[in-house]
């Protein structure tokens, strides 16, 4: 019988998803480091290198071999992470071409709870009971993906992933890990890169989720809009939070 991992109750599985072109990158480097640090940590890790599958990202028409083996992955997974370096605010073509094919509908959206025949989403759907990591590397300095940075909060610019994608389908939203300066690491400074993200991932099974709120009426209206009396003086993704 296969001796379980101590630092795990039971097998728990990720799908790591990375897109970067260069083996040589950086993402590349963290991407070999990650998955075998889960896998010391008792995971079960698939993996999606989407260069090395030369995966189309155009969708033409739904459904694919392809497609069928990523939501097998998918359907396997406690965890999912999405590594990617920031291109223009967003992530490569090409994880984006994976997320709209292999999210199909009935699939990881538009499904319909047969108790009220309305669409699941925001907090529940195809993906429910799945957590969901982004780990991001960018060019520029931690503090213009900041609060007050001129590129805007990573949390803000990663809005349309975090909320509009992950929460939107049921997943559990974490926040992003995020590599700065990712063209100046060198080999002095890439242990504590490594160390950094090894802590990170070796707590991912018990980090709290970002506490986004679920479409509820309890916070939403018809109009989809949140209530007078939910965040009340605040704006913004902000407001589409839970307290605390």
């Amino acid at each position: 019988m296969p001796r379980r991992h101590p630092r795990v109750a039971r097998d728990m599985r990720a799908l790591w998803v990375v897109a970067h072109l260069d083996e040589r990158s950086l993402t590349k480097h963290l991407y070999t480091v990650g998955t075998q640090v889960l896998q010391d940590n008792g995971w079960d890790v698939a993996r999606s290198d989407l260069y090395a599958m030369d995966w189309d990202p155009v969708l033409r028409d739904e459904g694919g071999h392809d497609v069928e083996a990523e939501q097998r992955k998918l359907c396997a997974s406690d965890l999912v992470v999405l590594q990617f370096p920031l291109w223009w605010y967003g992530m490569p073509a090409i994880m984006k071409g994976w997320i709209d094919r292999v999210f199909e509908r009935g699939f990881a959206y538009d499904v319909i709870d047969p108790a009220t025949g309305r669409a699941r989403k925001y907090g529940d759907g195809g993906l429910v009971g799945r957590r969901a990591l982004t780990i991001v590397t960018a060019g520029d300095r931690a503090g213009s993906l900041g609060p007050r940075g001129i590129s805007g909060d990573v949390e803000d610019v990663l809005w349309t992933t975090l909320h509009g994608t992950l929460w939107y389908t049921g997943m559990q939203a974490l926040r992003p890990h995020l590599i700065t300066r990712a063209r100046d690491i060198d080999e002095a400074s890439i242990p504590e890169v490594e160390h950094d993200l090894a802590g990170r991932l070796r707590g991912v099974a018990q980090e709290a989720p970002i506490r986004y709120l679920p479409l509820d009426e309890r916070y939403y209206d018809h109009a989809i809009r949140l209530r007078d009396d939910v965040s009340p003086g605040i704006a913004g993704n902000v407001a589409h939070r839970l307290p605390g």
